[in-house]
């Protein structure tokens, strides 16, 4: 059984009243207030029976002797550890002020974390719908959160490679000096097309390099009720139909609104999703728990 924690808000001591969040691996610049703790009800006080009282008070005595008593062995076993002979397992995780999070402090249960249909970006607080024929997979080369297409096909610029007609990835924007969501589109488009169409991330040139490209849009646009910007590119490639690709920029919905770029990448041609899906993905983007629209739950999207 794997120790590791995983991803998550966890509360941070360096700053009361701060979650922060857990990458994984290490703790990151991402915070957040803390969200108000549940009221836990108050027990009504301990009224005796009869008019002399003396047997509630001698309850109320005794009960508070043996709860004394079990908080003493409990204290003395976890100090102590346990009988079997084991040692404390100590963790390698971060050394900055806040305490590593344990795993039982990650929400969990029903939600939009564990619903299939969404893809959950815990760390910008937004979801997606997940369109039909689509899957998220368990793990990919490129550490963003990811959808795509189910199918998967040879690519035409390397045979021994997989592409996918449709992929869609968010990200915090990170290792820029840019805020306005204008530039920072503008800026990574150029990274988008490149990796989803010149070279992959292990450096193959699946669909043989980009040979041109022209510029389809560059405008405002209203994600999740804030303001963010979209830039749209078709490339041209030296094998395959290519592609179209799409970054879209615009603020967190939680701790510090860190901006968010989400990319997409369609291929050209019959196989490709129809390009209207891009925008119909970037309408359905919600806020996690959003009151009116259940954080995108129930939302059917199709390809």
């Amino acid at each position: 059984m794997s120790n590791a924690t995983p991803p998550g808000w966890y509360p941070d001591s360096a700053a009361p009243g701060t979650d922060r969040w857990w990458d994984g691996t290490a703790w990151t610049a991402h915070t957040r207030p803390n969200p108000p703790a549940p009221q836990q009800p108050v027990p009504p006080p301990y009224a005796s029976r009869g008019s002399g009282g003396g047997g509630g008070v001698r309850t109320v005595a005794i009960a508070t002797a043996v709860l004394v008593v079990v908080g003493a062995s409990v204290t003395g076993a976890v100090l102590l550890g346990g009988d079997d002979g084991g040692t404390e397992s100590k963790s390698s995780g971060p050394t900055r002020s806040a305490p590593l999070p344990t795993a039982t402090a990650t929400a969990g249960g029903d939600g939009p974390a564990t619903d299939p249909t969404l893809l959950v970006d815990q760390l910008n607080g937004i979801t997606l719908p997940i369109p039909d024929g689509w899957e998220k997979p368990e793990s990919t080369v490129d550490k963003a959160l990811t959808m795509r297409t189910a199918d998967s096909y040879t690519c035409p610029g390397d045979s021994s490679a997989f592409c996918y007609h449709g992929t869609v990835t968010t990200r915090t924007a990170s290792e820029t000096d840019l805020t306005s969501a204008e530039a920072l589109a503008e800026q990574d488009i150029a990274t988008a097309a490149g990796k989803a169409y010149e070279e992959n991330i292990v450096g193959d040139r699946i669909h043989g390099g980009i040979t041109s490209h022209e510029q389809l849009r560059s405008a405002s646009v209203s994600v999740a009720g804030r303001t963010g910007y979209e830039v749209r590119w078709r490339v041209h490639t030296a094998k395959g139909p290519g592609g179209y690709v799409q970054s879209l920029v615009f603020p967190s919905t939680v701790g510090s609104e860190s901006p968010v770029i989400v990319r997409y990448a369609f291929d050209a041609g019959p196989g490709g999703p129809p390009l209207a899906l891009m925008d119909t993905l970037t309408r359905a983007i919600r806020p996690i728990d959003d009151s009116e629209t259940g954080g995108g739950v129930g939302s059917s999207v199709a390809p």
